[in-house]
């Protein structure tokens, strides 16, 4: 049986993206900033698409910014959050540890250009405590990001709540919404958020495009030299295929999120409940508080790589974290970061679903993973020392 369970680091694309993509290049290949009317076909079908990802965020087209992907989107919001709050002299910065890198490593960069940045510890569950949040806020606070969903334990965070404290202290809020996006509800002026990040190829648009929701009056800071294109804010041709890509396919995992939804919690516990019976496990992240279709385990006396590389012989494509740090031998920063151990942030697997998993092939992930668990642990050393009592077990 071949199961794709790591739609948290890409998914599939869309018929209905694709179509819209072909026949973009083929009707609306000109350039949309030209003035003849190739031209202003292109810039007619950008403008199509713009109202489109503004309509699915309950936002204005002239809010809607498209960028190469999520990172650029959060960078773009964080540098000009940042260069808003250093003209008015405030230079503080909120965050959590657990932030995807492309906001911590922004964060850091702006850390030698003078700015403080409070990370927030993360609790076991993963969900920030909205409380603990307002009380790190600053007279000269300028910025908080925190991310909607995270990424690799799939924890829903309480932004609403955390805007209406950011409103309440006039700081502006910006949300990592690339793993939230098309699987949970996103209303941007209901949760009073003023930036926020998505990326196509995460609800099945094609790689290589994202978008940057601004709020009205948000001055946007490009990070790009050149032309005048996206209102000024990011110079540059417009990936018009990938955007009118990406629109469609946001359209269609909002219409059927749902739906969708509700099929995933089943298909998600299920799995999370199979996954449980294997001794000296441990589910990351709260129980309820998380996406759909995400899972996310560490088994204590094994490798992640190793787990990965032998589900793979069996036909389970999975990951062990964000696909953004798949070449780094350290642990998960996230795991760490919830109070797993090195040695148990290390044994970790996640596993995520999209609309056409079944439960066949949930059934079939927890045979699987059971006996690669069982198999690996054979080989350990640490295993034979945890069972003749050598060393204690973490994960009771």
């Amino acid at each position: 049986m071949e199961i794709y369970a790591d739609n948290a680091a890409t998914t599939k694309i869309s018929d209905v993206a694709k179509a819209a993509m072909v026949e973009c290049m083929d009707a609306s290949f000109g350039n949309p900033s030209s003035l003849h009317s190739a031209g202003q076909k292109a810039a007619a079908t950008l403008a199509v698409a713009r109202q489109k990802m503004a309509q699915q965020l309950g936002c204005s087209s002239s809010e809607v910014i498209f960028t190469s992907g999520g990172t650029e989107s959060d960078n773009q919001a964080i540098f000009s959050a940042a260069a808003l709050g250093e003209k008015a002299g405030k230079k503080h910065i909120v965050s959590s540890c657990a932030e995807h890198h492309a906001v911590l490593h922004a964060l850091h960069r702006l850390e030698g250009q003078g700015f403080e940045v409070t990370l927030l510890p993360m609790p076991e569950s993963g969900v920030l405590s909205p409380e603990e949040l307002e009380g790190a806020l600053r007279e000269d606070t300028c910025l908080v990001t925190i991310m909607m969903a995270n990424n690799e334990i799939g924890t829903v965070q309480p932004v609403a709540e955390i805007g209406s404290i950011c409103r309440a202290h006039g700081v502006l809020l910006h949300t990592d919404a690339v793993a939230a996006g098309g699987y949970i509800p996103i209303e941007v002026d209901l949760q009073k958020i003023d930036m926020l990040s998505l990326s196509a190829h995460k609800f099945h648009g094609p790689k290589g495009v994202g978008m940057l929701y601004a709020r009205k009056g948000i001055k946007v800071t490009s990070l790009l030299e050149g032309g005048s294109q996206e209102g000024g804010k990011r110079a540059g041709t417009e990936n018009l295929p990938g955007i009118v890509g990406m629109a469609p396919a946001f359209e269609q995992v909002c219409a059927g999120m749902r739906e969708n939804a509700v099929s995933l919690t089943t298909l998600r516990d299920r799995l999370i409940e199979g996954l449980s019976a294997i001794p000296h496990s441990v589910l990351n992240g709260d129980r309820l508080a998380r996406l759909p279709g995400n899972v996310n385990f560490c088994f204590e006396g094994i490798e992640g790589e190793s787990l990965l590389l032998l589900l793979d012989q069996k036909g389970i494509r999975a990951s062990s974290g964000s696909a953004c740090t798949s070449g780094s031998l350290e642990p998960s920063h996230v795991l760490l970061a919830i109070g797993r151990p090195h040695e148990i942030a290390h044994g970790s697997l996640r596993l995520t679903l999209d609309h056409t998993s079944t439960y066949k092939e949930v059934d079939y992930m927890i045979e699987a993973v059971s006996q690669v668990v069982a198999r690996l642990r054979e080989m350990s050393p640490v295993w034979r020392d945890l069972l003749e009592g050598k060393r204690e077990y973490v994960i009771q």
